[in-house]
């Protein structure tokens, strides 16, 4: 039996070159489907930081957004949801300035929001009335930026204010069938993970949003992601019972969908970000964080069922959803996070945002979550 060899702390031969870790360095982030197209954006080292919106059409990965396009967004200072996709065409915010950008198929991105000191997130696309809905942050005026929600004319122009009047605003979400709007707002001092409302309106014929109703949360409930089923139901996650759970509004009464816990919601550091996603009008994937691992569930709301789906990975997130396929951010303590979609019915999954290059497990330590009484 050989003897182990002692060295100084720091003087450990690994298998681990810097190669390694730099080819692991991509960021990935803000997952968007747009039919069985998928879209996502990548932050990379390589090219000074810069965040390139990439798509996959099922056959390999490619750029959209050229250079020196960056596609972040500044709104709350954190930003995220710095882009949306409709029909093949990408809306993005731009860095550089600020502005929204429109991307044809093929064509270079063009300006569709004035050049001053307003900036954009959490991008919602109102084909019905050729228009963005989006949170608008203005830091034109003396003292804290004002927070809003606008829309924005697909072909550029000046945004028209839809709501106002509370510190901060996030999630502008329209119906399928285009005739409603949920969003969520707070204030201060609470964050949105102390406690925020969810309001829902109509839409009025010009436009405008009809007076709001306030469906649920408060100073001291916590809502998280509003999104609508195929079918028209809005959803969200409130943490009313202490964990983050998934709700359904109908027929004005909060039912619970899935009863569990473990923690379906995030904190709202930075937009766009989701656990769940429709595959169906009555089945939802969905991920939740349970006892130090993110794992991911099948939901059927017509049986109350719930299918877990193993995989092996700790964190998930950014979930989308259509028509039978789920993609995500997936990665574990072996694996750097990608984009990974799932064929519900085959449970079939497929890596879409290339190898980042792996790391033999034997040289990786791995972490194993432990409960204890307290």
């Amino acid at each position: 039996m050989s003897r182990p060899t002692i060295k100084p702390y720091g003087a450990w031969e690994s298998p681990i070159s810097a190669h390694d870790v730099a080819a692991g360095g991509i960021r990935i982030g803000q997952v968007a489907m747009d039919g069985h197209d998928v879209y996502w954006v990548e932050g990379r080292p390589s090219e000074g930081g810069r965040n390139v919106v990439v798509r996959s059409t099922g056959h390999g990965a490619e750029d959209v957004t050229p250079p020196p396009f960056n596609a972040r967004t500044r709104v709350h200072e954190y930003g995220g949801g710095a882009f949306t996709v409709e029909r093949g065409t990408v809306f993005f915010s731009h860095d550089g300035d600020g502005r929204l950008y429109r991307q044809e198929t093929g064509g270079p991105p063009q300006p569709i929001t004035p050049e001053d000191q307003r900036r954009y997130a959490d991008l919602t696309a109102d084909r019905r009335r050729e228009r963005l809905i989006c949170v608008q942050e203005d830091h034109r005026g003396e003292g804290e930026p004002e927070n809003t929600l606008v829309a924005v004319p697909l072909g550029g122009g000046e945004p028209e204010q839809l709501f106002s009047g509370t510190d901060f605003v996030s999630s502008p979400r329209l119906s399928p069938d285009g005739t409603c709007l949920a969003w969520l707002s707070w204030n201060h001092p609470n964050m949105p993970w102390d406690g925020c409302d969810l309001w829902l309106a109509g839409i009025a014929a010009d436009g405008r949003l009809e007076e709001p109703d306030h469906v649920v949360g408060g100073t001291d409930e916590s809502i998280f992601q509003p999104a609508w089923s195929p079918d028209g139901l809005l959803h969200f996650v409130s943490d009313r019972t202490g964990w983050w759970n998934l709700y359904r509004w109908r027929n004005g009464t909060v039912e619970p969908l899935f009863q569990r816990e473990a923690e379906f919601g995030l904190p709202q550091w930075v937009f766009g970000k989701s656990t769940y996603g429709f595959v169906g009008a009555d089945r939802i994937a969905c991920t939740g964080f349970e006892q130090g691992a993110w794992r991911l569930w099948l939901l059927d709301t017509a049986s109350g069922g719930a299918e877990p789906i193993p995989l092996p990975c700790t964190e998930i997130s950014d979930i989308q959803a259509h028509d039978g396929v789920a993609t995500f951010t997936a990665g574990s303590p072996v694996q750097r996070v990608d984009v990974v979609r799932l064929d519900v019915h085959r449970r079939e999954t497929q890596v879409l945002s290339g190898d980042g290059g792996k790391i033999a497990p034997a040289a990786i330590a791995k972490p194993e979550a432990i409960t204890f009484p307290t």
